[in-house]
């Protein structure tokens, strides 16, 4: 009579629990063995798997004793005795099917081996690169073949664009629209794009590269000055324009030296290529996105291409340059040892759409006493 243990089962399992006294214990221990007898017309195949397309590896007869240790699911088989998805094991590597098996006890469910955890050395995984979102209110920003605006132009991208970038070099100082900063990013296609300009996770510097260093303070107004004098007064022996003048100018245009423009291309008067020419003193042109002004005092947004200067004497010697060759301008020259007279035939001429420019310019020379700088004096 066998001995008959009810337990809730789903499945397959279902019909070849019942009534065989099978307990199905996924936790418990292997125990040492139940001896069961082959019920099966003939031989059975002992297989290396719990399945019929397992390599064959022996074979018992009918009414032999076996010792099984557990049972595992399988291929599912019917037998002589019942039919089940279950095989029991009968050694390393030696399966029978359950389905032909007749015991008198229950038989464990066989437990999976366990895994023996080895401890290896974490391999670091470095990605090959960040991804960085494009910020601009200056419009497209350029792609360089250096870390520079001088670098040769590779392209350019638009506002929001995505840039997987790749570490980060030291490069010329750029005022953006996010931040100011020497720092350029290296682009997975070898391009470079200035930092100012990019939201991104912190990079790491180019192999053979030093680090960025943080920026330093704008200058004060005395700073400012002292440093715009020399390249004024070559101006006015170049080109016989006012230092007062050119001081005021480029106080005034570039917010003393704070505005993108001035910050990131040295160009302190706004002076702008045309048909993509420089001149002899910018080395190169940039596109912004700039706000122009009627007459009529009506300001709109456009977009402007302003020359670009390796260093602050060049935009002065460049503004004396501009004003003398142009024949709109030379009304003024007959001033040009009378400060206000000249700006106010320079505005005039055209030169500035602020309908207060020359209140402006000659309010700044006062305050200041940029008189003092006028070398005819």
């Amino acid at each position: 009579m066998l001995h008959l243990t009810r337990r809730l089962l789903t499945g397959p399992l279902l019909v070849a629990a019942i009534g065989a006294g099978l307990v199905v214990a996924p936790a418990a221990a292997e125990a040492a063995g139940v001896t069961a007898t082959v019920q099966v017309a003939g031989t059975l195949k002992v297989r290396s798997t719990p399945s019929l397309a397992a390599a064959i590896v022996g074979s018992v007869r009918n009414n032999q004793k076996v010792t099984v240790s557990c049972v595992t699911p399988g291929t599912t088989v019917r037998g002589s005795v019942r039919t089940s998805n279950l095989w029991g094991r009968v050694g390393p590597g030696r399966y029978l099917s359950y389905a032909y098996l007749r015991q008198s006890a229950s038989i464990v469910r066989c437990t999976a081996p366990r895994a023996v955890p080895v401890k290896t050395k974490p391999v670091p995984t470095t990605p090959a690169y960040q991804v960085g979102t494009v910020r601009s209110t200056d419009g497209a920003v350029n792609l360089r073949a250096g870390a520079s605006a001088a670098a040769a132009l590779k392209g350019s991208l638009p506002n929001g664009a995505t840039v997987h970038l790749v570490c980060g070099v030291v490069g010329q100082k750029i005022a953006g629209t996010v931040r100011t900063t020497n720092q350029w990013n290296q682009l997975t296609n070898g391009t470079y794009i200035s930092h100012a300009y990019v939201v991104t996770p912190t990079l790491t510097v180019c192999k053979g590269a030093t680090a960025p260093v943080p920026t330093g303070p704008a200058l004060t107004p005395e700073q400012f000055i002292r440093a715009a004098v020399p390249g004024a007064q070559l101006g006015w022996r170049e080109f016989r324009v006012p230092p007062s003048v050119t001081i005021a100018q480029a106080i005034l245009e570039s917010g003393w030296g704070r505005s993108k423009l001035s910050a990131t291309d040295r160009n302190y008067f706004g002076i702008k290529c045309f048909n993509g020419k420089y001149g002899k003193y910018a080395h190169g042109c940039h596109t912004y996105v700039t706000q122009e002004c009627t007459k009529a005092g009506n300001c709109f947004t456009t977009t402007a291409t302003f020359r670009a200067y390796p260093s602050m004497a060049n935009s002065f010697r460049d503004h004396g340059y501009f004003l003398n060759v142009n024949s709109r301008y030379k009304p003024a020259f007959a001033y040009t040892t009378n400060a206000n007279k000249f700006i106010w035939n320079v505005w005039k001429a055209g030169y500035a759409t602020d309908p207060n420019y020359y209140t402006k310019i000659t309010g700044i020379m006062a305050k200041h006493k940029l008189y003092q700088y006028d070398t005819w004096k």
